[in-house]
């Protein structure tokens, strides 16, 4: 009796088939893998693909998701170093990168990714209250610092959940940590509001203070070197008033020997001064120093014949 081609095709098929249930798995792009050999873990896969494994009861595959979880714990009141009550919530952001220190810390659970988290929230909760303690409430709250004091708190917060997150071997990362709520308690609301009230006008007064002597000393410097350069005008001035002096005395004794010229030369210089700009000059020839012009009519005429 001959069998089939077909069904011994899909026989074969079958068998292929069944064989890579057994022996293989896939792993995801969103997925790491443990593989435990005996209850034990033995392999992790952080890669995505189709690997190989011994079939069940010998070895067993255990996946999770490594996509980034995330999660906001309640506000929870702390006490800050100034000692005011102040509500915080913290967002997280976490995901496993060893998936074989994951794998005994939380797969005993029914639901792994879940513990995870409370266990997260637990180490949040003691690192966030230790922070807060550490800082005043003007860090939290402070108009004047850009944020930068606000920073450093998230940034403090964050190391301090890593760290025990490392002491721990939980084979996760927190990728990333912030505070998403601030909230002060009903009954220090007006307290606080006062205090920084206060606060705020200590700063305007010292602002106010250091305007004004920055400017009197900038009015002090301008007064000093108005000062300074007056009286090295004045220096100057005298300076130049002794040489003309000096040259004038040099020209008086000159003009005292030939006083005729002395006077002809002050009256053509008087004459020249008043001739500078193009002008149109109505005189009476008998007065100096326009009586030079006398007489010139008739040398004129002499000059002629």
């Amino acid at each position: 009796m001959k069998r089939n081609p077909v069904l011994l095709i899909i026989g074969a098929l079958l068998i292929v088939i069944l064989a890579l249930l057994l022996f293989t798995f896939q792993v995801r792009q969103s997925e790491v893998a443990v593989v435990t050999t005996f209850g034990a873990p033995t392999r992790q896969f952080t890669e995505p693909g189709l690997k190989g494994k011994f079939p069940w009861p010998i070895e067993r595959v255990h996946k999770f998701d490594q996509r980034i979880q995330n999660f906001e714990d309640p506000l929870t009141e702390g006490l800050t170093r100034d000692s005011f009550n102040l509500l915080t919530s913290v967002y997280v952001g976490w995901k496993i990168v060893k998936p074989e220190a994951f794998f005994p810390k939380f797969a005993g659970s029914a639901s792994p990714i879940t513990e995870a988290e409370q266990s997260l929230k637990s180490l949040l909760s003691g690192a966030k209250s230790a922070i807060v303690g550490k800082h005043p409430l003007s860090d939290f709250v402070s108009a004047t610092d850009n944020g930068t004091n606000f920073t450093a708190i998230e940034n403090e917060i964050l190391a301090a959940v890593e760290s025990q997150v490392t002491a721990n071997n939980y084979g996760l990362e927190v990728a990333f940590l912030g505070i998403k709520k601030l909230q002060l308690p009903e009954q220090v609301t007006q307290t606080v509001f006062d205090r920084m009230t206060s606060e705020r006008k200590v700063l305007a007064d010292k602002f106010q203070y250091e305007g004004e002597a920055e400017a009197q000393k900038i009015r002090s410097e301008a007064d000093r070197k108005a000062a300074e350069m007056i009286y090295v005008a004045e220096g100057k001035a005298t300076e130049i008033r002794g040489q003309g002096e000096a040259e004038a005395t040099k020209s008086l004794a000159v003009f005292q020997q030939s006083p005729e010229l002395a006077n002809f030369i002050f009256r053509l210089n008087a004459l020249e001064g008043s001739l500078k700009e193009k002008s149109v000059l109505i005189f009476d020839r008998h007065t100096p120093p326009f009586d030079l012009f006398r007489g010139v009519s008739t040398n004129l005429l002499e000059l002629k014949k």
